[in-house]
């Protein structure tokens, strides 16, 4: 008896824990997202006049054109540009990379990430909340899977472009690059607070944030 109440307890448990791993189920066939609408909510109002262009994205079918610093370019096909996703708990993007280019460090606070790699070679990685890092090298067809709000990256170490299609558990996971949202904020985050947390100089803090916006 103890040990089947005990398994009960567990079941429930990782019954409860999977319900808010990702985005709450839908409650009726579709819910397609009204973008305009000013009603604020969990996700989007559904709009009555849908037709299948609300389901439909051609976005990721070819590579974009990079212009980021960094060099690589994120096509997201999320709830805003597939209304069709509302409140059913997945979208997707398209990554491309320049030779050397970095997907730099970011975190996605309402999604786990898939990627599957199209063409090029990766070195990619995830630090867990124990500050290990768990780096892998994965080349054309092969997976890797980027826990939900770990911090992340993904570089190109070949010469040649590279790009990956992701998977998300999310309808809109969000993304907030760590370098960014620490030091190009609006309004900006205080000088002492930078300088105290990564142990440099207001020059450097300076420098880094002019290099940000440039």
């Amino acid at each position: 008896m103890a040990n089947t109440l005990a398994f009960l307890v567990l079941f429930a448990v990782a019954g409860i824990s999977a319900t808010i791993a990702y985005d709450p189920d839908a409650l009726q066939d579709i819910c397609v997202a009204d973008l305009n609408s000013a009603v604020k909510v969990n996700g989007f109002p559904c709009k009555s006049n849908v037709n299948a262009t609300d389901f439909s994205f051609a976005g990721l079918a070819k590579p974009g054109f990079i212009t980021s610093k960094f060099g690589s370019l994120v096509t997201t096909a999320n709830v805003m540009q597939i209304p069709g996703l509302n409140t059913l708990g997945v979208s997707m993007a398209r990554i491309d990379y320049k030779p050397g280019g970095l997907n730099p460090p970011h975190t996605h606070p309402r999604g786990t990430e898939m990627i599957f790699v199209l063409d090029g070679e990766l070195d990619v990685g995830f630090i867990t909340t124990a500050d290990i890092l768990i780096t892998k090298t994965i080349k054309k067809g092969e997976i890797f899977v980027f826990p939900r709000g770990l911090i992340h990256f993904q570089k190109n170490n070949g010469d040649k472009p590279a790009s990956v299609i992701a998977a998300f558990n999310s309808q809109l996971p969000g993304t907030q690059v760590v370098a960014v949202s620490l030091f190009a904020s609006t309004p900006p985050l205080t000088d002492i607070v930078l300088t105290m947390a990564f142990q440099i100089d207001t020059q450097e803090v300076e420098k880094i944030k002019a290099g940000l916006k440039s």
